[in-house]
């Protein structure tokens, strides 16, 4: 038995009718990508269709649209305006500067870091980043691509991990690895995405209940 139940956030949302069903799992926050590039990318018109829905139906979820190296000028923009997502998640290069200044212009929209950890080094850069955002999430470093790829991190750069945010595990999180995730690793809440797919952006309800089960038993 577990004794902190983890926080739990499904990412790369497309559809209302997942974002719903997800919803009824009793999951912690869901994520719709807001980067062009990627397979999961969902229009702003569409974005605020899904999110709107997920704030009716259950306004306790947090909803995170993640970002990639926008411009700063245009990010504070969008969000200064009526926005149905409560959390930024920033999966770029973005820096502390960067940070700071979104944080400072958007009080009261939850700044979420990503970091790419592929050595020890990528680990102890992440401390100056927890006085200017809400939480960190840890994800695999990837030539190809900044996030999505079903890699995992390395464990051994992430076992016994403690920061002052909390913080979030990501890339190729699947049933298989979450006992070895609660046991050995200990993150505040697991990110989940590929591995309960059919394809980039549809999600298989059962894998994703099934998932949520092993986490919650």
């Amino acid at each position: 038995m577990h004794k902190a139940k983890k926080l739990v956030k499904i990412c790369g949302i497309t559809r209302v009718d997942q974002a719903l069903q997800v919803a009824q799992l009793g999951i912690n926050a869901i994520g719709i990508i807001s980067v062009k590039e990627s397979p999961r990318y969902v229009y702003p018109a569409n974005q605020q269709v899904i999110f709107e829905s997920i704030k009716r139906f259950a306004h306790n979820i947090k909803r995170v649209t993640v970002v990639k190296n926008e411009l700063l000028e245009n990010l504070i923009e969008n969000f200064s305006k009526k926005n149905f997502s409560n959390v930024i998640q920033l999966h770029g290069d973005e820096d502390l500067d960067y940070c700071m200044n979104l944080k400072n212009q958007l009080p009261d929209i939850e700044i979420w870091k990503a970091f790419r950890i592929n050595n020890k080094k990528d680990i102890e850069k992440i401390h100056p980043y927890e006085k200017y955002v809400d939480a960190i999430l840890l994800d695999s470093w990837n030539k190809a691509t900044y996030g999505g790829s079903g890699k995992r991190i390395q464990q051994k750069y992430i076992e016994g991990l403690n920061f002052n945010r909390p913080w979030w595990l990501a890339g190729g999180v699947s049933i298989d690895w979450i006992e070895n995730i609660l046991k050995n690793i200990n993150p505040d809440g697991i990110d989940i995405s590929s591995s309960i797919e059919i394809s980039p952006g549809i999600k298989d309800i059962i894998k994703a209940k099934n998932i949520l089960e092993e986490i919650n038993k």
